[in-house]
C-alpha cells in the first residue's frame, strides 16, 4: 500500500516524502511541476536512498488522476498540492480558487467512488484571520482570512470535514504556521519562482546578493519592534508531523475522524528579529529597507501547539538559528549548480 503525495516535489512537499519514504511508506508524487524542478525528485531519492513513483501531471486532470489510482493501492494522501502565495492571490484571485478547489475536489470524488481515507489536507493557520488572543488554538474561532489564498484554505477545511461526515471518512487538517529552512543534507529547499513572497527566501536571497535589499512590509504594527510577527516552524520538524498524523489516522479504527493540528513552535518572531537571527547564525549581513505595508497580511500569528504534542507525541525541536543556518546552506548549494 503506497501513499499519494500531492504536490510532493514542492517545499513541503519533497521533505514530507523523504519522511514517509525513511518511516517505510511506499510513496507515489503528483506534482504539475508548477512550482519545482525535477533534481527535486532525483535529490530525494539521493537523500533517502529510495526512488518514490511520480506522476507529471495536473490534478484538475482527473482523468489522469483516475489512472494513477487504478494502478496503485492506495492507503491514504496528504495532499500539498495548491498555489500558495498571499500576495499573489490578492491579484489572482479566480486561479487561486479554480487551482487549490478544483484539485481537492477532484481528489475527494475520486476517493468517494473508491472508498478510499486517510486523508491528510495542508492547511494554513491564515484560515485564523487576525485572531483575538494569542497564542491561536484550534479552538479559536475561525475569521475570514484577509487573502484569497487563506480563503481557498478555510473552504478546503470545510469541504473536508463535509466530506468526512457525509461519507464516513477520515480526515486530518494540519494548520501550517510558518515553515522555514532546508533539509541538512543541503539537497532540498524551498525554490521561489522569480522574486520569493516568503520572508526567509527574500532574506537569503538579499545576503546572497540576487536582492539589492530585503522589503521590510511595516514598522507600525503593534508589536515590540513595530513589524509583523510569526511563528517560524523548521521544515524538517513540520514534515515528521505529517508523518505521525497518518500513522494515527491509519491506526485510528473510528470510521469517520475529522482532526485538527497547529503545526508550529508556540513562540512567536518579528520580522527584523527573523533578520538578525539569520546574521547571527550565518555572520553575514543583510541590508534591508522599511517599507509600506502589504495587503493582506496581519499583526501577528504565533501557534498554541500543544494538541499536537499530546495526540502526535509531536513537536517543534529545532531553534530558529539552526533553521536559518540550513537556509544559508541550501542557498549555497543552489549556487554551485549555476
Amino acid at each position: 500500500m503506497a501513499i499519494l503525495v500531492t504536490g510532493g516535489l514542492g517545499y513541503i512537499g519533497s521533505h514530507t516524502v523523504v519522511e514517509l519514504l525513511n518511516s517505510g511508506f511506499e510513496v507515489v508524487i503528483v506534482d504539475d511541476m508548477s512550482n519545482s524542478e525535477k533534481f527535486i525528485l532525483e535529490n530525494i531519492e539521493l537523500v533517502s536512498g529510495k526512488k518514490p513513483v511520480f506522476y507529471p501531471f495536473d490534478l484538475k486532470r482527473r482523468e489522469l488522476l483516475s489512472q494513477l489510482l487504478d494502478a496503485h493501492d492506495i492507503e491514504g494522501c496528504i495532499n500539498f498540492a495548491a498555489f500558495k502565495a498571499v500576495g499573489e492571490s490578492q491579484q489572482k484571485p479566480i486561479d487561486y480558487y479554480e487551482n487549490n478547489l478544483f484539485s481537492l475536489i477532484n481528489l475527494l470524488q475520486e476517493f468517494k467512488e473508491r472508498n478510499l481515507s486517510n486523508f491528510i489536507f495542508s492547511s494554513s493557520c491564515t484560515v485564523y484571520g487576525q485572531a483575538d488572543q494569542m497564542p491561536i488554538k484550534e479552538t479559536t474561532p475561525l475569521k475570514t482570512p484577509e487573502s484569497s489564498y487563506g480563503k481557498t484554505k478555510q473552504m478546503g477545511e470545510e469541504i473536508l470535514m463535509d466530506f468526512a461526515r457525509a461519507h464516513e471518512r477520515k480526515v486530518t487538517l494540519l494548520r501550517y504556521f510558518n515553515p522555514i529552512g532546508a533539509h541538512p543534507s543541503a539537497r532540498l529547499g524551498e525554490l521561489p519562482i522569480g522574486v520569493p513572497n516568503n520572508l526567509v527566501p527574500f532574506v537569503t536571497q538579499t545576503a546572497a546578493g540576487i536582492r539589492e535589499k530585503l522589503m521590510v512590509y511595516g514598522n507600525d504594527y503593534p508589536t515590540p519592534d513595530g513589524t509583523a510577527i510569526r511563528d517560524y516552524i523548521y521544515v524538517v520538524d513540520l514534515a515528521k508531523a505529517h508523518v505521525a498524523a497518518l500513522q494515527k489516522l491509519i491506526q485510528d479504527s473510528r470510521p469517520s475522524v475529522i482532526d485538527i493540528y497547529n503545526l508550529g513552535t508556540g513562540t512567536g518572531s518579528s520580522v527584523l528579529e527573523v533578520v538578525h537571527a539569520f546574521e547571527s547564525a550565518n555572520s553575514i549581513k543583510v541590508p534591508y529597507e522599511i517599507t509600506e505595508r502589504r495587503a493582506g497580511d496581519i499583526t501577528a500569528a504565533y501557534a498554541d501547539a500543544s494538541k499536537a504534542e499530546a495526540e502526535l507525541n509531536w513537536k517543534a525541536q529545532t531553534s530558529l538559528e539552526t533553521a536559518l543556518q540550513t537556509t544559508w546552506q541550501w542557498q549555497k548549494y543552489l549556487e554551485s549548480r549555476g
